[in-house]
């Protein structure tokens, strides 16, 4: 017979796997779409001179800054610093606010250099450009309602020293959406 520390950490385990079998096929999809911006980049009508909007640039450094407060938060539970936590989870959901914010004003300056998205004033490489990012947007906000859940399990104090578990999967799959976007701005930047 299994006793419930066991069964708690087998059912860790369980939740972990699965997380990471949905985050590996998510990026298996961005694969594909850079893949086919790779393919895509031979046509005649590629825009060879296309530069990533500045916001794009900023919006990396908050994904980026977004990971580790959302880590210190987790450390900060795991020391027992309740205020310390909830500081970095708050300062966390800003800067992943901030990162949506962002990647529209950077759809707003790529509109402003003339390029569209769609419609006959539209080029492939700025679709595409769309497409990806809004894909990541999509999961980006699925992170936010994750990021929110764990906000919200925390003030009911769901979380302690010893129960992480929550907090912990809400961080993977945070950490996950921060360097996919890292992957794709640097494909994007350097391609």
């Amino acid at each position: 017979m299994m006793t419930i520390e066991e069964y708690n950490e087998r059912s860790a385990k369980s939740k972990k796997m699965l997380l990471w079998f949905g985050m590996v096929s998510m990026f298996m999809m961005f694969a594909g779409l850079t893949s086919a911006y790779v393919v895509s980049a031979s046509r005649k009508d590629w825009l060879k001179d296309f530069k990533m909007p500045d916001a794009f640039i900023i919006s990396t450094a908050v994904i980026v800054a977004s990971s580790i407060t959302f880590y210190l938060a987790k450390m900060a539970t795991k020391k027992g610093d309740r205020n310390g936590a909830s500081l970095w989870l708050l300062v966390t959901l800003v800067l992943g606010i901030s990162f949506v914010a962002l990647q529209f004003y950077g759809f707003s300056q790529i509109i402003s250099m003339d390029l569209y998205f769609t419609g006959p004033k539209s080029t492939v490489t700025t679709s595409f450009v769309y497409i990806v990012t809004i894909a990541h947007l999509a999961h980006l906000f699925a992170g936010i309602i994750v990021l929110l859940v764990v906000i919200y399990n925390h003030f009911k104090q769901k979380y302690d020293k010893s129960q992480t578990l929550g907090l912990e999967l809400g961080a993977m799959f945070w950490h996950f959406l921060d360097i996919l976007w890292v992957y794709l701005f640097l494909f994007f930047y350097f391609y």
